[in-house]
């Protein structure tokens, strides 16, 4: 069986579906390894300009796999230590290979986003929920932390400290409505995919270094220290794109023509 689907539905926008749907697709290596591989490929790919990522069935992605997670590349004879930290390098690559693609990667959370599966989302750009969707850190309810593959890094950065600590220190479910009220998602959609789709297709309309060096500066401006940290490599990626295309005055003359703008990313 294909545990991971690639799809073409618009020129610019690739969607990868996570395809376990007998495990709620969880992050078996069967499943993690061709989905990074995927990923890597979508990013390699200059005519991609946006990656929607999604489950097949009802659920997104229910975590770590406790019946049949299979055996992550590269472990053989490896004593049990050293294969444990293997296995969790693996899906923390997975994790960091979304926040590391050039194109904006769009979470079409279809179910159940539990444990791993919550990481999952947080490591999109962008979240977009269907009413049956509902969001877990898990790892507390299992006798562990909370804290894995970067949530405690990502969650209190989309929602705050305080409702990531409620999330992460009694592990209750926040269901759909929820997590658009509190910033978790952008907004619920009857037809998650094709509203995920749809922001793809805005997002190829528009300048591709502009939104490359957007979401660079999004994930910078997030670890900054402090503001002044921050400004100048805000201001060199703004300056960059002004001097090198002629989009700005594209955008301009189109305003002034009544039409949607055509960048071409060029002088």
């Amino acid at each position: 069986m294909t545990y991971v689907l690639v799809d073409r539905p618009d020129p610019g926008i690739v969607v990868i579906t996570l395809n376990r749907p007998e495990r709620m697709n969880a992050m078996a290596f069967d499943v993690m390894v061709p989905f990074r591989a995927a990923l890597q490929e979508a990013g390699e790919d200059p005519s991609v300009r946006a990656v929607v990522v999604t489950g097949a069935g009802r659920g997104f992605c229910s975590g770590a796999d406790q019946e049949s997670a299979g055996v992550p590349p590269g472990v053989e004879g490896l004593p049990p230590a050293s294969y444990a930290l293997r296995a969790m390098g693996l899906l923390e690559d997975v994790v960091l290979t979304i926040r590391r693609l050039p194109q904006p990667v769009i979470a079409a959370v279809n179910g159940p986003a539990i444990g791993g599966g919550l990481c999952l989302a947080l490591a999109c750009d962008l979240r977009y929920a269907a009413p049956t969707a509902y969001f877990r850190a898990a790892g507390i309810n299992n006798g562990l932390t909370a804290s894995e593959l970067g949530l405690s890094f990502l969650l209190p950065r989309a929602i705050g400290s305080t409702r990531a600590a409620e999330m992460m220190l009694t592990g209750a479910d926040v269901g759909a409505e929820e997590a658009a009220r509190i910033g978790l998602v952008s907004s619920v959609a009857d037809d998650v995919l094709g509203a995920a789709v749809a922001a793809g297709r805005r997002v190829a309309e528009l300048s591709q270094p502009g939104i490359e060096l957007t979401k660079k500066s999004i994930q910078a401006g997030l670890a900054a220290s402090s503001l002044e940290a921050h400004v100048t490599s805000e201001g060199l990626g703004q300056l960059y794109v002004r001097l090198l295309t002629d989009n700005f005055e594209e955008a301009t003359l189109a305003r002034k023509e009544g039409r949607s703008p055509v960048f071409r990313d060029r002088r």
